[in-house]
């Protein structure tokens, strides 16, 4: 069965550690000195957090799958997403080995399909993402960059519904 994964970097671990505790009413799976994760039931999720993202928010979104040959569907949706695929294949990231690949949405933003096959005593290596967005999405930069022009918008609608 899959689940879905969701990494935000953050810029305060113990802090965020309470808080989503408190909010997935469980402390966390995994915890280390610069990463946390929940692996939840309901909702099924991957949820994960840690100060290594170079800006605060959303990191990335991802799949993760229990067996091979639910690895090789996710592989074959992604072939057929037409945008380039990064194929990072055996890695060690997250404090965890895994089989994975890479692909960015129209927007910019990265999802990850990934097979996890053990622990790691290490965080891991970052991937290089930059082959699969397209010149204007590494020019915008992070998927969720604040936008000024929304800033005085969204400003007034939050203080409409106080």
């Amino acid at each position: 069965m899959k689940r879905l994964h969701v990494h935000v970097s953050v810029e305060d671990l113990a802090q965020s550690i309470g808080f989503y505790a408190r909010l997935f009413a469980a402390e966390p799976t995994i915890t280390k000195p610069d990463y946390a994760k929940w692996m939840l039931e309901d909702p099924r999720v991957n949820f994960a957090i840690s100060t290594r993202g170079g800006a605060t928010g959303l990191d990335h979104l991802g799949i993760q799958v229990e067996t091979q040959n639910e690895l090789q569907e996710v592989y074959g949706r992604l072939q057929r997403a037409d945008r380039p695929v990064l194929e990072e294949g055996a890695t060690t990231c997250c404090y965890a080995r895994s089989e994975k690949s890479w692909i960015a949405d129209p927007q910019g933003l990265s999802w990850e399909t990934f097979l996890t096959s053990g622990e790691s005593t290490v965080y891991g290596d970052s991937v290089d993402l930059g082959p699969i967005r397209t010149k204007a999405e590494t020019a915008q930069g992070a998927c969720c960059a604040p936008r000024p022009e929304l800033a005085a918008e969204g400003a007034a609608v939050g203080s409409e519904s106080r």
